[in-house]
C-alpha cells in the first residue's frame, strides 16, 4: 500500500491559483510519496504555437490518489501571468521514503526542474525555447513550432540537446542532477503558481481514464494540445481548495482566519451550483428546441465564458482572502515583541 501524507500544501492547488509572491518552500515536494517512480517521456509532437504571447508548457506525468496511477498531462501553450515570467515545470523527486512531485511554477527566470528532459527548450537546466525583450516574448524556432508569418518576434538558435526521456530524479535509474545557485535562486525569488488554465487543463486530464498510465502503457492517447483544455461548465472545475492560512500564534486569531476560509469556500461552491443549475436548464430547453449544431455551439461557448469569469472572479477572492490574512497575521505578530 502507497504511503499518502501532505508535505507541504500549495496554494492554489487543484484550481484556485493565487497570485501571489510567496516563499519557495510553499512550492516544494507536495502529495503523495509513492514507491515506484514515473513512466518515461513520451516521444510527441510540439503543436504550433496558437499565438503571440503564449509559452510553452511541457507535459508530465502526475498522480492520481484516489486510484493510484500516473496519468499524463500533456504539454500546452499558456499565457504568461505576467510579462517578463517563464515556467519552470514540476518533476518528480526522490525524497527517502518515496518519490515526490515537485510543482512548477512562474518566475523571471527558469529554477530547477530536476535536469528533466522534457524537450521543446526544457534540456534540463534552463530554458533555451525563448526569452522575454522589451516587453515581447521572442521564440527560438529552432526548438519551437511557431508561424513566423503570423509572429515576427522570432530567432533560430541551434541547442545542443542529448536526448534523455527519464522522468525523475534521483532513486532507482533516476537522474543524478543537482540545482545550480543561480536555480536555487530562482526558487526563493518572486513566483507565482500554476495559473487556472493549467489547473483546469491538469484536471481534464485527471478525469479522462485514457491518460492513465494503467490504460495507455506509458503511450497516451492525448500528449499535446495548441491551448489548455478549459472547462466549459462548473462541474467540470477542479475541487475548490482551501489555501493553508497563516498561523499567528493565536488559537483564536488562527480560528477567525479557518472560519472565514471555510465561508468563503462554501459561498464559492453555492456559487457554482447555482450557474451549474442555470446551465443544466439552459441545455435542456435546447433539446426540446432541438437546436441546430450552431445555436448548440454558441451556447457552450457562452458557458465557457460563464465559468471561466466567475472562476476568476473566486481565484481574486481568495487571493484577497490570502492578502488579508497575511497583512493581520504579520501584525499580531510584530504587535506581539516588546
Amino acid at each position: 500500500m502507497q504511503k499518502r501524507f501532505i508535505r507541504t500544501l500549495l496554494l492554489g492547488l487543484a484550481g484556485l491559483t493565487i497570485m501571489l509572491a510567496i516563499s519557495a518552500p510553499s512550492f516544494a515536494e507536495i502529495g503523495v510519496a509513492i514507491t515506484f517512480g514515473p513512466p518515461a517521456i513520451p516521444v510527441y509532437e510540439q503543436p504550433i504555437c496558437p499565438g503571440d504571447g503564449y509559452l510553452w508548457t511541457p507535459g508530465y506525468w502526475a498522480w492520481d490518489y484516489d486510484v493510484d496511477d500516473y496519468y499524463w498531462v500533456p504539454g500546452t501553450w499558456v499565457m504568461a501571468p505576467e510579462v517578463g515570467y517563464l515556467w519552470t515545470p514540476g518533476y518528480w523527486g526522490w525524497g527517502g521514503s518515496g518519490y515526490f512531485f515537485n510543482e512548477g511554477y512562474w518566475g523571471a527566470s527558469v529554477g530547477f526542474y530536476g535536469g528533466i528532459d522534457y524537450g521543446f527548450g526544457y534540456f534540463g537546466n534552463g530554458y533555451e525555447g525563448g526569452r522575454w525583450e522589451n516587453g515581447h516574448f521572442f521564440y527560438n524556432t529552432a526548438v519551437n513550432r511557431v508561424d513566423a508569418n503570423a509572429i515576427h518576434n522570432v530567432y533560430n538558435t541551434r541547442v545542443d540537446e542529448k536526448v534523455n526521456r527519464v522522468s525523475y530524479n534521483g532513486g532507482n535509474g533516476g537522474l543524478n542532477a543537482r540545482a545550480t545557485p543561480q536555480e536555487e535562486a530562482a526558487a526563493s525569488g518572486r513566483h507565482t503558481g500554476p495559473v487556472a488554465a493549467q489547473t483546469q487543463h491538469a484536471w481534464s486530464a485527471h478525469n479522462n481514464p485514457q491518460q492513465r498510465l494503467s490504460a495507455n502503457h506509458g503511450a497516451p492517447p492525448v500528449t499535446a494540445t495548441p491551448r489548455a483544455n478549459l472547462a466549459s461548465h462548473p462541474k467540470e472545475l477542479p475541487p475548490v481548495e482551501r489555501p493553508a492560512a497563516p498561523k499567528t500564534g493565536n488559537a483564536k486569531q488562527d480560528q477567525k482566519y479557518q472560519k472565514e476560509q471555510e465561508k468563503v469556500v462554501a459561498k464559492q461552491n453555492q456559487d457554482r451550483q447555482k450557474l451549474q443549475q442555470t446551465q443544466d436548464k439552459e441545455h435542456q430547453q435546447l433539446a426540446r428546441q432541438k437546436a441546430d449544431p450552431v445555436k448548440t455551439q454558441q451556447l457552450e461557448q457562452r458557458h465557457q465564458q460563464q465559468t471561466q469569469q466567475m472562476q476568476q472572479g473566486h481565484t481574486q477572492q481568495m487571493q484577497q482572502v490570502q492578502q488579508r490574512q497575511s497583512a493581520g497575521a504579520g501584525g499580531a505578530r510584530g504587535g506581539g515583541r516588546r
